[in-house]
């Protein structure tokens, strides 16, 4: 007979999971009225308890997001220059975010989020820095935007970590911010208030948590670094887009004499295990090493990066120094954990001409190791109690399909490489958020509908 639990609190059996230690068979999850696991039992039968339909893993957490480019996903890949590059990425980029309106935001939220749970990620970290008017005057709530997207992360069910972005200038030393950059800029003292007023309204829903980031050393200088963090708390979670571009290490050179992960290791000593270190694509051996001995996570965002042509972070060196890593899916040109991993791993191999760069001694499956290491390191990043199915974090599940034919009967040791390198967001069946069903069956209920108001703000916005 199952045992008796409290009001509130449920018991989910999976016929596997991957619990920290590796495959578990026949488990039972206690999930508490909250969303919290609250006991984890192996070799327990399903009578009574309700059945996960498939393998259970961790959700994803996408470290790093912005919602609003997923408008101009592929609609920028036809050739208007010889020498396309990030750069003139961003001139479209920012013609774009000129003209949305906070309804029109709070589409592109809402149709993200959905598209994210559908495909595995249960946690975001939304690295917002659009905050006032199209002429740059602030809105009346000063958060108006980033509210919109905590109310699409409650509509849609997803964990939100909201990370406001400091954005004070168009590059190194303070230059002064160009007419594409007005919908972002504040000084030190707007940009905490409208961290107060997202504080407070994070309050209101369980699963959203605040963050706060710094754009990039472009954008903030030296002394708005060390103002901001000293008015947060110290456990607030940090991220900063970071050596993204081989010109903007040049850029750093030409003003500082350093490069910008050498100047803000250098210069910030606060870096350590609560920052995010977003791209960090062009770094040195001693700046990987300095990353890795502090316990900062990398962000990485590899369909991104190889969309704009940023360059290939060295992966499989930094995982020899025991750095941690997280994905994010940034522009959304993807929205699929799957491609962000398939691509990291990959990279890794066409860069060293040989295969399977990314396991580990412990875990040398390769996918199984990179699924664990960026659910858990994202989940540190983003301030999220999830990443891991263990005692103490969120219920936040993954539920493949094993009625697949590539993973139906698959050993426990393979799974994970067929469904990342075999099969893909197909065999993603059903997705849990604090032990509540978001997905169902690949279903998601608010998916109709945004699909239809996000198309036709492609309509309105992208196509005229």
């Amino acid at each position: 007979m199952p045992s008796r639990t409290p009001p509130g609190t449920q018991q989910l059996h999976a016929s596997r999971m991957l619990l920290p230690d590796g495959w578990a068979h026949d488990v039972v999850l206690t999930v508490d009225g909250e969303g919290f696991i609250q006991g984890i039992d192996a070799g327990v039968p399903a009578e009574g308890r309700q059945r996960l339909g498939g393998p259970a893993i961790p959700g994803m957490v996408n470290a790093h997001s912005h919602a609003f480019q997923r408008l101009i996903a592929g609609f920028t890949d036809t050739v208007e220059h010889p020498d396309d590059s990030f750069w003139t990425w961003r001139e479209a980029m920012y013609r774009a975010v000129q003209r949305l309106d906070p309804d029109q935001f709070e589409v592109a939220f809402r149709h993200v989020y959905i598209e994210m749970l559908r495909a595995g990620y249960t946690s975001v970290g939304e690295f917002h820095y659009v905050h006032h008017q199209p002429d740059g005057t602030a809105y009346g709530r000063r958060a108006e935007l980033a509210e919109r997207a905590l109310a699409a992360a409650a509509d849609t069910g997803i964990a939100l970590s909201l990370m406001p972005v400091l954005y004070s200038h168009s590059g190194f030393g303070g230059q002064a911010p160009n007419p594409g950059q007005r919908r972002f800029i504040n000084d030190v003292d707007g940009f905490l208030g409208i961290y107060g007023e997202i504080e407070t309204s994070a309050r209101q829903n369980p699963l959203a948590r605040p963050g706060v980031a710094l754009h990039s050393l472009r954008a903030v200088t030296g002394a708005e670094i060390q103002a901001t963090l000293s008015a947060l708390p110290e456990s607030m979670p940090v991220h900063i887009h970071v050596a993204e571009q081989q010109r903007e290490v040049e850029d750093c050179i030409a003003w500082s004499g350093q490069r910008p992960v050498e100047w803000l290791l250098a210069h910030v000593e606060d870096v350590g295990p609560r920052w995010c270190l977003i791209h960090a694509t062009h770094v040195t051996e001693a700046e990987l090493a300095d990353i890795a001995h502090r316990g900062a996570v990398v962000g990485l965002c590899p369909v991104t990066e190889a969309n704009l042509g940023d360059g290939q972070f060295p992966a499989e060196r930094y995982a020899a120094l025991g750095g941690a890593f997280s994905i994010g899916s940034d522009s959304h040109v993807s929205l699929s954990p799957v491609e962000e991993l398939r691509w990291l791993e990959y990279g890794q191999r066409l860069t060293a001409q040989k295969r399977n760069r990314l396991g580990c001694a412990d875990r040398p499956a390769v996918g199984e190791n990179l699924y664990a290491t960026a659910a858990t390191q994202g989940a540190r990043a983003i301030g999220q109690p999830a990443g891991r199915i263990e005692v103490g974090r969120r219920a936040d599940l993954v539920v493949l399909d094993d009625a697949h034919p590539l993973l139906g009967d698959c050993p426990d040791a393979h799974l994970l490489n067929r469904w990342l390198f075999g099969v893909g967001d197909a065999a993603v069946r059903d997705v849990w958020v604090a032990g509540r069903k978001v997905v169902d069956n690949g279903h998601h209920p608010g998916a109709e509908a945004s699909g239809r108001t996000f198309r036709a703000l492609c309509r309105e916005l992208v196509y005229a």
